[in-house]
């Protein structure tokens, strides 16, 4: 668990899983898998196993000891809903995260599908319990329509990295994120992309996040993630839900709070 972190849309991860599979485009450069696998076979470091999965029983009560209340990625690296997580690991993290009231939890995965079978099974889903599914193109789009499934106050999309247009139903979605790919191996985005899902959020009322430009800049030359940075037609766009367990009185459904800064 890192109290900080620098994806700019949370501000802690908890990590109960590590490891993961890949099941679509847009894992093919996995940040995560990258990072784990620098550490296979150095004995006594917590990924001498690479990126296989693993689960960590030891860290799922960690989130109660963090007394002030936080954003927090739930397996930034890994997937709570991997088909080889048990059931009953993943109710353990839904108990921890039902009593931890004074955080925020961002859930993301990309197998929204297992996360809407499980729901009745992990019980009422509580409103500070975040759910999103990761778009990158219009081939995934079908795992938005897994998501609506899921009861969370929140539902949202993280479309990186962003590997097409996308045309999107936003119909109880509350929140979506766009960012470019970062890394020696990353893919560029293109401006029109993210700027098509901008307006689509404008039109829908939902609350729009630009994360980054990744490697490559607006023009589609490689500069690295710092020069790119996160500026989207001169500004950036930090749109949230609110958080807490107010949210869905609060208006997340149809609710607009963006910010900006010029």
């Amino acid at each position: 668990m890192s109290d900080g972190s620098t994806i700019e849309w949370t501000q802690a991860t908890w990590n109960p899983v590590t490891g993961c599979t890949k099941v679509s485009p847009g894992c093919a450069h996995c940040y995560a898998e990258t990072f784990a696998e620098r550490f296979r076979g150095v004995t006594g470091h917590p990924y001498e196993r690479g990126f296989d999965l693993q689960l960590r029983p030891e860290r799922l009560r960690l989130p109660l000891e963090w007394k002030r209340g936080r954003l927090i990625f739930v397996n930034s690296m890994s997937d709570l809903f991997h088909p080889e997580v048990p059931d009953d690991f993943i109710r353990q993290a839904f108990d921890t995260m039902r009593e931890a009231t004074q955080h925020t939890f961002q859930v993301l995965t990309k197998r929204p599908e297992r996360a809407a079978e499980l729901a009745e099974f992990l019980g009422p889903w509580p409103d500070h319990v975040w759910m999103g599914t990761s778009v990158e193109n219009q081939t995934w789009v079908s795992r938005i329509d897994e998501l609506r499934k899921v009861p969370a106050a929140v539902r949202f999309l993280s479309c990186e990295p962003l590997l097409g247009p996308l045309t999107l139903n936003l119909d109880g979605i509350h929140w979506v994120i766009v960012g470019g790919e970062s890394g020696p191996r990353s893919r560029p985005m293109k401006e029109p992309w993210a700027e098509g899902i901008r307006n689509q959020c404008n039109d829908a009322g939902v609350p729009f996040f630009f994360k980054q430009w990744g490697a490559f800049d607006c023009q589609g030359k490689r500069v690295g993630k710092g020069r790119a940075g996160r500026r989207l037609q001169g500004r950036t766009w930090d749109a949230m839900p609110p958080q807490g367990s107010s949210a869905r009185e609060r208006g997340c459904y149809t609710g607009y709070f963006q910010s900006a800064h010029l």
